[in-house]
């Protein structure tokens, strides 16, 4: 970017969540960062959308009493200045694979940005099962930040964007034994998702989680989970609408359909 770019940041964390003000504060190096975000936690709501939402000032910005895909179209339609690019983050947790494109909060953000033609980057941190939920410092997302702003500052001049609509980037757990390398990755495909029923109540639960603390990862080199487990930054250039394909199959039932009664 040749000037000095406009910023839209959102999370689905929350507002006051300390993943969004150190990207906020790491962001404000590179352009004009305006903050529109949810006012409470609306993690894992997808690309769920409102109708009408309150807004609110806050110190670092707008607080709106919604969704991350509704900060998107508040934040680009009816708040700040228009912007070049959309980050969501950072998120507290990592979003990584093929399932969660469409349950995350913060990719959905990066989602519907693409949808107006903005270029968006989704920012998210490793943390592992035993030390999620613990309280985090804007000095654990140092390295996702430093990422995120990276690209941020450089993707869109380097022609980034004119083949992929947005990037999901992932940071290794803070703690952890970082290579420092930023490896471009595709999203994987494992999925471990558990239930179990005691009386009136079943319990979801999503093991890669535990099978990511353990190592034990089905995902080959070149994926995005793989990635992060081995140390290092992970970075995945997608496409926002769903590809579509014609198969002889499905073109085969389609000549034969018949409803005329």
């Amino acid at each position: 970017m040749t000037d000095e770019p406009e910023i839209l940041v959102t999370n689905d964390d929350g507002i006051d969540a300390p993943g969004i003000r150190a990207l906020a504060e790491g962001l404000d190096d590179v352009g004009n960062v305006t903050v529109v975000a949810p006012a409470t936690d609306q993690s894992s709501t997808g690309r769920a959308m409102s109708r009408e939402v309150a807004v609110e000032e806050h110190e670092l910005g707008y607080a709106i009493d919604g969704t991350p895909t509704d900060c998107v179209v508040a934040g680009l339609e009816a708040l700040g200045p228009y912007p070049d690019v959309v980050v969501a983050g950072v998120n507290e947790g990592a979003n990584l694979g093929m399932y969660v494109l469409g349950r995350s909060g913060t990719v959905s953000a990066a989602v519907e940005a693409a949808f107006f033609g903005v270029p968006a980057v989704a920012s998210s941190l490793f943390l592992t099962e035993a030390g999620f939920g613990e309280p985090t410092e804007p000095a654990d997302y140092a390295t996702a930040v430093d990422a995120t702003t990276y690209l941020v500052e450089h993707a869109v001049d380097a022609g980034v964007f004119e083949h992929a609509d947005y990037l999901n980037v992932n940071a290794p757990h803070p703690g952890a034994d970082a290579t420092g390398e930023m490896v471009v990755t595709r999203p994987s495909h494992g999925y471990d998702m558990t239930a179990a029923r005691d009386g009136g109540t079943i319990t979801l639960h999503d093991r890669m989680w535990d099978r990511m603390d353990e190592g034990d990862i089905p995902d080959p080199p070149g994926t995005d989970r793989r990635a992060v487990v081995d140390g290092h930054v992970s970075v995945s250039p997608l496409t926002a609408p769903h590809t579509t394909e014609h198969h002889e199959a499905l073109d085969a039932l389609a000549e034969t359909y018949d409803d005329s009664g």
